[in-house]
């Protein structure tokens, strides 16, 4: 007989010899599909292996009801989910083998813990028989794992899997979203499953996060507001994932109350109304920095002030009474001492807010002197003529798109540029690696992204650095003619690394250039994937557009000028009044 090879819809059958196999009994690894099959999971992300071959075994079987998508690299599947998961809100699911597979998730784990993306992982795990022998691909992935974790577990029978799967989902959603691990011996995915009903009821007395705000709370940020003459909104990712952007919205306006965001929290507020001063932070603008320096009640809503927002903590927001919006409690003084604290869900805290009866009457002032800093300080950026400007680039690409795509980024200059340049005005449209800046991120991200939003235009912005640590994964691209636009800001250098080495290190470029690189065209057409380069202003207004209508995977190298530096910025130890590459 032959055997039919199983890939998915979209690739080609192949056939092999092989001797028919009898029917097997129902396995953990059957147990373990079927559990993600009730959480309504229907795409995995993954790499095989020795250690996970029973649960890929019983994806095979469940192939009708659950997709797998092979990735060339493990880091590359784990920030695939990152990106499904931040433009779902749904849990990303990934599988990898014990021993390396297992650790080279490890930089997602950690990049989704810093920015509260809810995972599930699974990792292989040598039989329980012989866990803690040095045995061949054996890895302590609980132990290395605990500190980068919301949870994890190590799943020791059969009979607890079903529990262990759905007290796991729980966890990751639930509260500030996170990363959970399911470490899986080979012998409890390969075992037949014992006679009896398996139960998933689960009980976590230790784990009950707080979503309704304290009512004295919120009526003392009412009179705070009804008081405060230069008040402004510090709007985070907490927004995002608390699907508060309607209420953020509604009491901005009804307030008219100024708002800035953190980096993850673009798109939370529309960035081009009226009442946004854009993005804050050491790459902020003027304006939104400015604010929070000399207002005297700042309301963060779901924001970590890390220091890339706060610059020097002895000059942040010196006026201010603080009030501190978050679901997380460890995350409330933590860094930034705060006069009202609200423990509780973003649209639970805003909702309540909305209910209050106040008005907000002392501020007429401070509005216009905002105004005024967005007038007289606008971003700039340098005429290299026909050569082309990174921010031009985005400019191009956000008129390009209508400003409707999911924008995905690595990290670093390029980042920062479409943080400032592309405009965001709705929700889960903005995938970046914040808290941890991981590069290779954005590229693997941006097809987790189209997968979660087929019908969407996703633009994966990545630098020539950044790009060359996943773009293996051209190979997924093609392989699932998943339409990601790869826009490659190609300056020929770690840019963030060669501008500090120019700031800070007397233009001691040390290891931060790159003068030997592939060609990006000819690669991407060795993967049988478009490819274009743009070089000049003239070529980006007629082969961007083109481009981007494509109907299909592209990958544009757009070559910009290499000294173009990030600005405003914002020096190490110095205070958000102390930019530097301010210009009227």
């Amino acid at each position: 007989m032959k055997l039919k090879i199983w890939r998915d819809d979209n690739v080609k059958v192949e056939t092999m010899p092989a001797i028919e196999r009898a029917v097997a009994p129902k396995t953990g690894a059957d147990v373990l599909i079927e559990s993600l099959v009730n959480e309504g999971v229907e795409t995995i992300f993954g790499y095989p292996g020795g250690a996970v071959l029973p649960i890929y075994d019983a994806i095979y079987r469940a192939r009708d009801q659950i997709k797998h998508l092979l990735f060339r690299h493990e880091q590359g599947s784990i920030h695939a989910a990152e990106g499904y998961a931040r433009v779902t809100g749904k849990p990303g699911v990934v599988i990898a083998t014990s021993g390396p597979g297992a650790t080279n998730l490890i930089t997602g784990i950690a990049d989704a813990m810093m920015d509260s993306l809810p995972l599930i992982i699974f990792t292989g795990q040598v039989a329980t028989g012989v866990i803690g022998t040095d045995a061949f691909q054996e890895a302590d992935i609980i132990g290395i794992t605990t500190p980068i974790t919301k949870h994890n577990y190590q799943v020791r029978s059969i009979e607890e899997l079903p529990r262990i799967i759905k007290e796991a989902f729980h966890i990751a959603t639930t509260g500030r979203p996170g990363p959970v691990v399911i470490d899986m011996p080979k012998d409890i995915s390969a075992n037949p499953v014992p006679r009896g009903e398996m139960n998933t009821d689960f009980h976590l007395p230790g784990y009950q996060p707080t979503t309704r705000p304290n009512p004295l709370q919120i009526i003392k940020l009412a009179d705070a507001l009804s008081k405060a003459k230069r008040p402004v909104i510090l709007a985070g990712a907490g927004v995002l994932h608390g699907k508060a952007v309607v209420e953020l919205r509604q009491l901005a306006e009804r307030h008219r109350l100024p708002v800035t965001t953190t980096l993850l929290g673009l798109g939370s507020f529309p960035g081009s109304h009226e009442l946004s001063l854009g993005m804050a932070g050491m790459h902020g603008t003027y304006t939104a920095n400015m604010a929070l320096y000399e207002c005297d009640l700042l309301v963060n809503i779901g924001a970590r002030f890390d220091d890339r927002l706060t610059g020097n903590l002895n000059h942040f927001a010196p006026s201010a009474k603080v009030v501190h919006i978050d679901i997380d409690p460890a995350e409330i003084g933590k860094n930034v001492p705060t006069s009202i604290p609200i423990v509780a869900d973003a649209r639970e805290a805003l909702t309540e807010l909305l209910k209050q009866s106040f008005e907000v009457l002392h501020h007429a002032d401070w509005l216009s002197k905002l105004e005024e800093n967005k007038r007289h300080y606008p971003l700039w950026h340098e005429d290299y003529g026909q050569a082309l400007s990174a921010q031009e680039l985005i400019q191009a690409v956000y008129h390009a798109s209508g400003g409707e795509a999911i924008v995905t980024t690595d990290v670093g200059q390029h980042q920062m540029w479409a943080a400032q340049h592309y405009i965001l005005n709705n929700p889960d449209c903005w995938v970046t690696s914040g808290g941890l800046g991981t590069m290779g991120f954005g590229f693997p991200a941006a097809i987790g992204a189209q997968l979660a939003a087929p019908d969407k235009t996703v633009i994966a912005l990545v630098g020539d650095g950044g790009f060359q640590m996943t773009l293996q994964e051209l190979g997924v691209l093609q392989e699932r003619n998943l339409p990601v636009k790869v826009i490659i800001v190609n300056n020929g250098a770690l840019g963030m690394v060669r501008q500090w080495q120019e700031e800070f290190y007397e233009e001691r470029y040390s290891e931060s250039l790159l003068p030997v690189q592939p060609d990006f065209v000819k690669l991407a057409e060795s993967y049988s994937i478009k490819g274009v380069k743009i070089e000049t202003k003239e070529e980006l207004r007629t082969i961007l557009p083109e481009a981007l209508a494509y109907d299909g995977p592209v990958v544009i190298d757009c070559r910009v000028v290499l000294t173009e530096n990030v600005y405003p910025m914002i020096a190490p130890g110095k205070g958000l009044h102390e930019m530097i590459g301010v210009k009227p």
